[in-house]
């Protein structure tokens, strides 16, 4: 895989930097999360591919047995407000003196530096500061958040991923390490670069949720059918609209032109009234096979076995039969390899993982009588 003999070391967090983590495991990387002691379960579902150490943080054989595992590791991840880690003397400048090649990733909100950084928030908080949310919604109506996937996931997980993989690039050049500094809120923006530089061309005059890629149009929406599912439209260009007047069988002649704002309105209630005519099965056979740009809103029930995501094998279950997303994307030489084991219990592998970092049986047992590492080995199951 693209990323085997990376060793990362994932201080353990919720949402963005898990799926950071899992992410570079699923491409071949060795993730150890690690864990706070006396913690009876993770909350981490974005396990996938991960090993688990449980460290006390809270004494000074803790830090020193992190600092370890951290020196000796290319990557490390931390999703703390700032000046967590530095309070514990394993700040990135501390760890890079002791190891020049060590990436050090920082995963927050606000980012290291201004006056938010030491804040509190989420990812709505993230996605409001980006300007993105002011652009999100419906007309008339507050803006709406799209679950916490913009700033947490794209803006956060998946950006600081990038950050980490372009630094090991960098790192074959330079041999030296760097610290990335991953900011949900400009992640977040950075992906609305879109939105930003094509506000130059009249793409979003309008009020929020009436230009044409925002619910605005009627053309670049979404349809209830006739069993309460609904259809996707996305015909913007002529050619894919006419075969949507087509399969929806309206007379182009009858209509109002596609581009008319002040039109908009009655063709949303043409549009609403012939697709809840039909049922989703009904239309998805009507608009397979065309450019007409509509396709079934999927639930999660839906997506695998759809002939196209089944075909490619989209989606996959693990071990205990749950389904999710297969890695993307699919690199044709050294493709993501995901783990489909059970994800690990708190503490799971913290003998095995010390060892590997040079302590030694006695050691890992003294740590364990003293408190300073916890192992809760998984009983087999019969």
């Amino acid at each position: 895989m693209a990323l085997t003999g990376v060793r990362v070391i994932e201080l353990a967090g919720l949402a963005p930097a898990p799926f950071c983590g899992m992410i570079l495991a699923d491409f071949g990387a060795k993730v150890i999360r690690v864990d706070r002691t006396k913690v009876p379960m993770s909350l981490d579902t974005q396990a996938r591919g991960k090993r688990s150490v449980a460290i006390n943080l809270k004494t000074v054989e803790g830090v020193a047995v992190l600092r370890r595992l951290c020196v000796q590791s290319d990557v490390v991840l931390e999703p703390y407000r700032k000046g967590v880690m530095e309070k514990l003397g394993l700040g990135p400048h501390e760890l890079l003196m002791e190891n020049p090649r060590l990436i050090y990733a920082r995963l927050t909100g606000y980012g290291q530096s201004g006056c938010y950084a030491t804040a509190a928030g989420h990812d709505i908080n993230y996605l409001a500061m980006s300007g993105l949310l002011s652009r999100l919604g419906r007309s008339g109506e507050k803006p709406c958040a799209p679950l916490n996937l913009l700033a947490d996931f794209g803006g956060g997980g998946l950006t600081c991923a990038l950050g980490i993989v372009l630094a090991l690039l960098e790192r074959t050049k330079s041999g030296k390490g760097q610290i990335i500094d991953a900011s949900m809120v400009e992640g977040a923006a950075y992906m609305g670069s879109f939105v930003w530089k094509s506000g130059s061309i009249g793409m979003w005059n309008r009020s929020r949720g009436e230009n044409m890629l925002d619910s605005g149009a009627p053309f670049y929406d979404t349809y209830q059918t006739s069993d309460g599912k609904y259809m996707a439209v996305g015909a913007i260009e002529p050619q894919f609209y006419r075969q949507l007047l087509n399969g929806l069988e309206l007379d182009p002649d009858k209509l109002p032109p596609q581009m008319s704002f002040s039109d908009w309105p009655e063709l949303r209630r043409i549009f609403t009234e012939r697709f809840a005519s039909k049922t989703q099965a009904d239309w998805s056979k009507v608009f397979d096979g065309t450019d007409a740009c509509v396709t079934p809103v999927l639930s999660f029930e839906q997506v695998s076995s759809h002939p196209h995501n089944k075909e490619r094998g989209s989606f996959m279950k693990d071990s205990s039969g749950e389904e999710s997303p297969r890695p993307a994307p699919l690199l044709t030489r050294t493709p993501a390899e995901p783990c489909l084991t059970p994800d690990p219990a708190t503490g799971e592998h913290t003998k095995e993982v010390l060892q590997e970092y040079g302590f030694t049986s006695a050691e890992v047992d003294q740590m364990l009588t003293a408190g300073v590492v916890e192992c809760k080995a998984m009983k087999a199951k019969l």
